[in-house]
């Protein structure tokens, strides 16, 4: 097997695994960093990614050890992946094993920290892991889900062949075709940064779409068959991939198709909406319950049965509201069945209609007032709007502080403005904080990959920043107001990311974005040629200029108006030399003309025919390929971008700024109840997200129907394949050699058969002939007997008396003379049978 591998035979592989080898009990931690290192297959990068992560050069004779896989797969995932080989257990569990040969990564990972001296109750959590290995323990060395990290291996050694096959293999089939769609585009990305061979990034980004193209397909065959189920594929903990979600995978590694599918969209559908029921008018029912409190009891609400996908924080929550409400008996449920029945029986003669109603009616009723109250303030529809009518109240009063005259000390609207900042300042530190990795340093990290985040820190900054000029005296103080003039043109832009939640607004706001990036790549050309023609042209007028920074000003401030079509002609071509003469006599005195004046005018025709007309309409140019380009995939984009939003709504406070502060001593007060009540080993709320934690009876049947589904979906394939018109005709042409090939073979045996009838018909007239000259012998040996016989009949008569010596003497003479001219009418040369 492990010959099988290292030399990337698929075909042994499968036969040995269909012959009962056991994968689980062949690989080990050893023999998986065998493979790592076999220098025999396809050419990889995976000696680059290590050098990479490990930050320096490597010797020659370097061993790759698995803890080095891990940094590589944490730095390709990106984000917040945390890969098992990294984790405290198993470098624990690799140091008991291997000793002092362990490689240096486990220093890089800081394996001196995780083991510090016992100082009280800290270190316990942290010992519990060492103390449940157990080194005697056969199993220890093996792995639980051996495909897993196969398919893995596969995927950085750039064997595509062999990482599909193991992808049929196992459980998770979903989970692991996300995560070889992320490796090989994080792959294909770092290899053309490191400026490699251009078809090693096509390779992979072809095998990353391969995967991809898999779990959609995979997707749409589980929400055909069952759509609770697929949701729950979807949203269940993979506990074995960074305890993500498949959804959260996808979003790695930015599959649109797979977040635009059905499936997914009606899960961040469900999301979006939480547990209201709206179908029609959504934002304005949200706002008027927003703006109306008493209107949320005419909303309608769904109930736990509606939503077996419920995310667990949703879940957790309404057990710890719900405890006075148990579970009712069987009884008591069937009276109150049978009371539902006998209310909805009365009006027999109504449609179908009516009691549908009344029974949606009745479900509706059944959700108690404080209930509903929650489930309406924490759906992030209503947390969005809720943050949007905050955030344009916040931005009508800081328009009034800047276009009002500022006073000696702030007033009331913008002691509210400075709040609003100072509160959203302390959310996104929350939001730090409350973020998936483990590190500080690697929180930060992940926050500021966000670009609203980049730039909501810039603005907090340089509003903070203005706040302390504007609190002191003058100059100070107008230093402060100009700053606030222009933070507040960031808060405008802001709400393009707002737009993004609208079907139609939030293509365009990409487009904005991938226009900008056009722009900065053709700004540089266009400086270029703005340079070449402003330094010309301010050396040749005006050659006596002091050494000054105006100059640098004056380079660019006529040429860069004349892009937009102001060419200044009063000073193209100035009047100079001689004096002029006006109509009423009186003369002007005109300045000196200055040595090659006149070259101004021809090299600024020549400045505008390129920069007016050539490079500007290469930028519109450019500017509609990347309008096409994104309008043909708008829709995906939409949906993609919207799952980031659902997110991160969800994961909000309830109040927006500024009242959020109270939000932020709410969680605070919860979590101090909690460490005081020593619920240590609770969940954080933080990790639930849109996860689902379920049972192991109900994750086994989840993985049932994955493989169920993996099943039909070849068995689909292959039918699709074998009925496809590719295929019919390779089947009938393989049908037409084979019978093309049968019909040569007939007309083979057919020219053996004459050949054989030929020489039998030959053989045939030798006997005939044969038979003549036998029959011609026969006449004539008759012929012969007959006078023989005649004459010694004769002659006996004649001369001898004793008739039984004639008799026995004619007998011997007519043998003697039958033999004699039997020999003499057949040839000996034509047929030596008879001379012998």
């Amino acid at each position: 097997m492990l010959d099988a591998l290292v030399l990337d035979r698929v075909d042994f592989v499968k036969l040995l695994i269909e012959n009962g080898v056991s994968m689980h009990r062949f690989l080990t931690i050893s023999r998986l960093e065998e493979l790592y290192n076999t220098r025999h297959g396809p050419s990889n990068t995976l000696y680059h990614l290590v050098r990479d992560v490990k930050k320096g050069n490597l010797p020659p004779d370097y061993r790759i050890s698995l803890i080095d896989i891990g940094l590589v797969i944490e730095y390709l995932m990106g984000g917040a992946y945390r890969c098992n080989y990294t984790r405290k257990r198993f470098r624990t569990l690799y140091h008991n094993l291997f000793g002092p040969k362990r490689p240096k990564a486990l220093k890089l990972l800081g394996m001196e920290d995780d083991v510090p001296l016992r100082r009280g109750r800290k270190t316990t959590k942290k010992r519990e892991e060492e103390v449940d290995i157990d080194l005697d323990d056969p199993e220890i060395n093996h792995f639980p889900f051996p495909f897993h990290e196969l398919m893995v291996w596969a995927v950085l050694m750039k064997r595509q062949k062999m990482a599909l096959f193991f992808w049929q293999h196992g459980e998770e089939a979903m989970a692991k075709a996300l995560v070889a769609c992320k490796l090989c585009k994080a792959m294909a990305h770092e290899a053309s940064e490191n400026d490699m061979v251009d078809d090693i990034s096509q390779e992979l980004n072809h095998n990353s779409r391969d995967f991809g193209q898999l779990a959609v397909e995979l997707l749409d065959q589980s929400y055909k068959q069952d759509e609770q189920l697929a949701m729950k594929l979807l949203t269940y903990e993979l506990k074995n991939w960074s305890n993500a979600t498949c959804l959260q995978l996808a979003v790695a590694a930015k599959h649109r198709d797979f977040i635009a599918h059905t499936c997914s969209q009606m899960l961040l559908t469900d999301m979006w909406m939480g547990r209201l029921r709206m179908r029609k008018n959504s934002g304005l029912k949200v706002i008027l319950g927003i703006l109306l409190p008493p209107s949320i009891l005419s909303l309608e609400f769904k109930n736990k049965d509606d939503m077996p996908y419920m995310t667990q924080a949703q879940e957790i929550h309404l057990q710890e509201k719900e405890p006075e409400e148990p579970e009712k008996p069987t009884k008591e449920k069937d009276e109150e069945d049978m009371e539902l029945t006998a209310m909805l029986g009365r009006n027999h003669g109504e449609s179908s209609r009516k009691k549908d109603e009344e029974e949606v009616q009745s479900r509706h009723r059944l959700i108690p007032l404080g209930r509903k109250i929650y489930e309406f303030y924490n759906a992030p529809i209503v947390k969005f709007w809720f943050y949007t009518l905050a955030y344009i109240g916040y931005l009508m009063l800081f328009n009034y502080i800047v276009l009002v005259k500022m006073e000696r000390w702030p007033s009331t609207q913008e002691w509210i403005v400075i709040s609003y900042i100072f509160t959203l300042g302390i959310e996104k530190m929350r939001e730090i904080l409350m973020s998936e990795p483990g590190k500080l340093l690697q929180k930060v990290k992940v926050w500021l990959q966000e670009y609203w985040n980049v730039t909501d820190l810039i603005a907090i900054l340089l509003f903070s920043v203005g706040m302390i000029l504007r609190l002191q005296d003058q100059p100070f103080r107008s230093d402060g107001r100009v700053i606030y003039c222009v933070n507040i043109i960031y808060w405008y832009i802001r709400l393009l990311d707002i737009f993004g939640v609208n079907k139609y607004l939030g293509p365009y706001v990409m487009m904005i974005g991938k226009m900008m990036i056009d722009m900065m790549y053709f700004v540089i050309i266009m400086l270029v040629v703005l340079m070449s023609f402003g330094v010309a042209r301010q050396a040749i007028l005006f050659p006596n200029e002091e050494p000054s920074w105006k100059l640098a000003k004056n380079i660019f401030y006529m040429p860069y108006w004349m892009i937009y079509g102001e060419v200044f002609a009063d000073q193209i071509d100035p009047p100079c030399g001689q004096n002029e003469t006006r109509e009423d006599g009186k003369i002007i005195q005109l300045p000196p003309c200055k040595t090659g004046a006149w070259i101004v005018p021809a090299i600024m025709a020549c400045y505008l025919l390129v920069a007016n007309i050539l490079l500007v309409n290469l930028l519109i140019a450019v500017f509609n390929n990347t309008f096409f380009e994104v309008k043909s995939i708008s829709n995906q984009v939409w949906k993609f971008q919207r799952y980031q939003l659902i997110m991160t709504f969800h994961e909000r406070p309830v109040l927006p700024p500024p009242l959020i502060i109270f939000s932020h001593m709410t969680m605070i007060f919860q979590h101090l109840c909690c460490r005081w009540r020593k619920h240590e080993s609770d969940p954080d709320e933080r990790d639930y997200g849109l996860k689902l934690f379920i049972t192991d009876d109900e994750l086994k049947k989840v993985h049932d129907f994955e493989e169920q589904c993996i099943e039909e979906y070849f068995r689909e394939k292959d039918d699709r394949f074998n009925s496809s018109n590719d295929e019919r005709i390779r089947v009938t042409s393989e049908r037409v050699e084979n019978m093309s090939m049968r019909l040569e073979e007939v007309n083979e045996r057919e020219h053996c058969m004459k050949a054989s009838l030929q020489t039998v018909d030959i053989r045939l007239a030798q006997l005939e002939d044969l038979i003549g000259r036998m029959a011609t012998a026969l006449e004539r040996l008759t012929g012969l007997e007959r006078a023989e016989s005649n004459k010694i009949r004769s002659r006996t008569s004649s001369d001898c008396t004793d008739a039984a010596y004639i008799v026995r003497q004619s007998s011997f003479n007519s043998q003697e003379g039958n033999t004699f001219k039997l020999q003499e009418s057949i040839d000996p040369a034509e047929h030596p049978f008879y001379s012998v």
